[in-house]
């Protein structure tokens, strides 16, 4: 069970955990009281706010703007609380408590998923909920205390540390480069199958004339990256492709490198991307920690030395 604030109002306390769980029920069963009992005191807040926070069905919960604006207000103040009452207390060095963490589907499942049994094993306290999802998650609204995200901007009041370089290289499957030749210049790529996610074009590139862009249009159209990366196994054209990805490929022969004077912009990199605030959950920045030092060891992610 997650620590509670002494100092923090037990009404918000619990109006958060409701919105975190989804469910009335689901909070009335973690705390260990009625549905009933829990559904008073939920009615009871809003009677002193004046507010409805909260709309019901018998299928989900869903915030009323009085509530999301609430909720919005009150999970930074929560978070100061809680870091204050550990230094006042000399409990910095606990680490426990909930942390929803979301992740890019396949460096997550590569990646990120592999690390976190040493994390948990290490701090068994601390309360873990990872999503793996290709879209950015919102992480001002509270939802989620961490993302690992991979890219060139962290987005407007949120802060990061780099865990590593997502190196990038133009790659397709042999089956590919027989039917439709090699390119051996950047030019070339127009008169071949292109394929990115919806995102990813135009491609920033680093070559021997420096920074480059290259506009094209995917073969296909894709929300995953994944769906590219196995198209480009099945031999469908050519894709720019972190090494943490198709390194094994290449190494086996599945895929092989094209254009190697070419490579993605090393400004890309992955980074643990969290809220801006002046406190800094000890479970998040002990997460991310674990996370560089995790990834790291890898050749395939970790910072670039020349």
């Amino acid at each position: 069970m997650s620590l509670r604030l002494t100092m923090f109002d037990p009404d918000y306390d619990l109006f958060l955990q409701i919105v975190e769980a989804g469910s009335i029920s689901a909070t009335a069963r973690a705390r260990g009281i009625t549905t009933a009992a829990l559904s008073k005191r939920l009615v009871r807040l809003e009677e002193r706010l004046g507010v409805r926070l909260l709309h019901r069905t018998t299928r989900r919960l869903a915030l009323t703007p009085a509530g999301k604006e609430l909720h919005d207000t009150l999970l930074p103040l929560r978070a100061s609380l809680q870091a204050a009452e550990e230094r006042v207390a000399g409990r910095r060095t606990r680490i426990s408590g909930p942390l929803r963490l979301s992740a890019p589907t396949s460096f997550g499942r590569m990646h990120v998923v592999p690390a976190l049994p040493a994390f948990l094993a290490q701090y068994p306290e601390v309360e873990l909920a990872i999503d793996l999802t290709d879209e950015f998650v919102d992480l001002i609204g509270g939802r989620y205390d961490l993302a690992v995200r991979i890219g060139a901007r962290l987005g407007s009041g949120l802060v990061g540390e780099r865990l590593g370089t997502s190196h990038r290289v133009f790659c397709a499957a042999p089956s590919y480069l027989s039917a439709f030749g090699e390119p051996q210049a950047l030019s070339e790529l127009e008169r071949h199958h292109l394929l990115a996610t919806d995102r990813q074009l135009p491609w920033q590139l680093d070559g021997p004339d420096g920074t480059v862009t290259h506009q094209g249009h995917s073969y296909i159209r894709t929300n995953s990256s994944e769906v590219v990366s196995d198209l480009a196994l099945r031999g469908c054209g050519i894709a720019l492709r972190s090494l943490w990805d198709v390194g094994e490929a290449l190494e086996t022969g599945a895929l092989r490198r094209v254009l190697p004077q070419y490579r993605g912009s090393q400004d890309v990199g992955i980074f643990a991307v969290h809220a801006s605030s002046s406190v800094v959950p000890a479970r998040v920045q002990a997460l991310i920690g674990h996370l560089s030092q995790s990834l790291q060891a890898s050749a395939r992610v970790s910072m670039p030395r020349d």
